[in-house]
């Protein structure tokens, strides 16, 4: 080894011995002729001092730069009284250093890596090698390793097999689009990256594997936001012979055992509430709510069928809904504060923003016509507010914000409100992992569109039990699942079910979603030859690692907790790709490029 030990773990223990260290040069100082090199590796810094007395140590330390590579030897010593940096783990002691060699030269980087810089991510995706050596994302590379082991030893001593599955895979569509492989041998013929393992794991439980998981690497050609890349990382787990409660529990342990132990310092709630999809979308309106803060919506379509306002009137004459919620202390709000408002809104695809402003001069018993300030066009009596606040649970000095429309229009536009308006009260704590359960989900949601059925998570799910004998019926949105979803802080982080394990019920949920029996069989026949030989019970869960990772790292994207990722248009800028292939390449695989 070129070193005796990591730079970041020399502590007072060692003081008077003589180690070896290698690193790269992080920062040089000159203080009254004096060299001071704080060297750098993964474990963290250590200061170096070079005195003139030791001439051909001093004489490299004189010529070395930031980002230099570089091997000493020294005394370990402590630091002159009053000299310490409590900031650091070695901050008590520094290096004398006696010899020293220039492993390498480094060219000036093209942004600071000793110091933390507003960089343009292109910047950094491109010179991602040295992005990858500032403290933040070292930081974030070894947290996410320390999830994983974590994830690895505590299914272990769950009695789980860690079981690797192909990466080339038949084309079977969950919901994205496949990356698909071209075969050289059979011409015309491909292959699929797997969008999740999820047929491959059932299959496991049907050989009698019985606990399963793996650290997946999984494939979706799909638009691309700060959460999702074309290629992530999931734990797959599956388990046989269990119900939908023994696989929250396990989860649920799992989940709070980790953070107890890799960040300590956060308050994480438990136990886990467990929510139905319904009861989320009318409190949060989300099916991923942020359980951190209250401001929960309010159906108030009765009181607004009393005004005469032509945009409540016509949505509720067509069937929608007014809902908003109250903003503590937002009575105050200024004309042009509640246009942002209305902006950020439109953004989120809604059609408008309505509310109501209460003063603090008298109670809601007592309102007068100068204490309630309304959205223009919406001209109600002080005791019609009165009655709103009370409905939504405002107080005099709220600000009651409504949106109307049918419930799937204006949905993601409320819930994108209210996480807006948590965040600028500061309700929303960076210091709380507030995790819960969905559950109960639709088995299917209509897609106007293409006038069909979809699967709400995907066809291999479970209906309820009690449920089964309306997939005979016309009321297919009525029905629930056995799904769930694992939320935290405004973003879901797992999604799972119970899954079918009977031939003759997956292809009726099949036939439902539309496939012919001809196309059943050529997609899912292994799957369902497979269930003939004694399929047992079996359900699981999929937490993607990713967005975990960006979460307990307050990372702003999951691009800042993964080695090498894709830009938002999934290109990767530093090998340059993707990138046209030679005309023999292409020959070979039986293709050629249409303009």
């Amino acid at each position: 080894m070129l070193k005796d030990i990591p730079c970041g773990e020399v502590t007072e223990d060692h003081v008077g011995s003589s180690i070896t260290l290698a690193g790269w040069v992080h920062r040089r100082r000159l203080h009254g002729g004096v060299v001071f090199i704080d060297l750098r590796d993964r474990s963290g810094l250590v200061q170096l001092v070079f005195n003139p007395d030791t001439p051909n140590a001093y004489q490299v330390a004189e010529q070395v730069r930031t980002e230099w590579v570089v091997q000493v030897k020294g005394l370990v010593r402590r630091r002159p009284e009053g000299s310490e940096n409590p900031a650091l783990s070695t901050g008590a002691v520094e290096v004398a250093v006696d010899e020293a060699v220039v492993l390498n030269q480094s060219l000036t980087p093209p942004f600071y890596i000793n110091e933390e810089s507003d960089v343009d991510e292109s910047l950094r995706l491109k010179y991602r090698y040295l992005d990858l050596r500032r403290p933040t994302m070292q930081a974030n590379i070894q947290l996410r390793h320390k999830v994983v082991k974590y994830i690895r030893d505590f299914l272990d001593t769950k009695g789980f097999l860690e079981i690797e599955t192909p990466i080339l895979i038949k084309s079977t569509p969950e919901g994205a689009r496949d990356y698909l492989v071209p075969s050289r041998l059979q011409a015309g013929e491909f292959y699929a990256l797997p969008q999740s393992p999820q047929q491959l794991k059932q299959l496991l439980m049907v050989a009698g594997m019985e606990r399963y998981f793996q650290i997946a690497r999984c494939f979706r050609d799909e638009d691309l936001r700060a959460d999702r890349q074309p290629e992530f990382t999931q734990l797959d787990l599956e388990m046989s012979f269990v119900d939908e409660e023994d696989v929250l529990s396990l989860t649920e342990e799992l989940y709070l055992t980790m953070m107890r132990t890799l960040v300590p310092g956060r308050n994480v709630p438990g136990p886990m509430p467990r929510i139905t999809y319904d009861e989320a979308m009318a409190r949060y309106a989300s099916d991923k709510p942020d359980l951190r803060f209250g401001l929960e919506m309010s159906d108030v379509s009765d009181l607004a069928a009393q005004t005469d306002f032509n945009v409540f009137r016509a949505v509720l004459n067509s069937g929608g809904i007014v809902k908003g919620f109250a903003v503590p202390g937002g009575g105050s709000y200024s004309n042009s504060a509640l246009r942002e408002l209305e902006d950020f809104v439109k953004e989120r695809g809604a059609r408008g923003l309505a509310h109501v402003r209460l003063g603090t001069e008298h109670s809601l018993d007592d309102l007068t016509e100068s204490d309630v300030r309304m959205a223009s066009g919406l001209n109600m009596h002080p005791q019609w507010a009165a009655q709103l606040a009370r409905q939504m649970g405002a107080e005099p000095g709220d600000l009651m914000l409504l949106m109307a429309g049918a419930p799937h229009a204006i949905h993601a536009a409320l819930s994108a409100l209210r996480e807006e308006m948590g965040h600028r009260l500061g309700l929303a704590d960076p210091n709380t992992l507030a995790f819960a359960f969905v559950v109960d989900f639709p088995l299917f949601e209509w897609d106007a569109e293409e006038e069909r059925w979809n699967s709400s998570h995907h066809p291999f799910t479970a209906p309820d039990d009690d449920q089964i004998h309306l997939l005979d019926g016309n009321d297919l949105g009525s029905i629930k699942s056995k799904a769930y979803d694992l939320v935290c802080n405004g973003s879901e982080l797992a999604s799972g079910s119970i899954r079918i394990h009977r031939r003759e019920l997956q292809e009726k949920v099949l036939r439902l979603l539309g496939y012919e029996d001809s196309d059943i069989q050529e997609r899912f026949g292994h799957l369902l030859e497979a269930f003939d030989y004694g399929a047992p019970p079996h359900g699981g869960i999929a937490p993607g690692i990713d967005r975990l990772v960006a979460i307990l790292a307050h990372a702003g994207s999951i691009r800042d907790v993964i080695a090498f990722p894709k830009t938002q248009r999934g290109t990767d800028l530093l090998f340059g790709s993707p990138s046209p292939v030679s005309d023999a390449q292409l020959r070979e695989l039986h293709l050629r490029v249409v303009e």
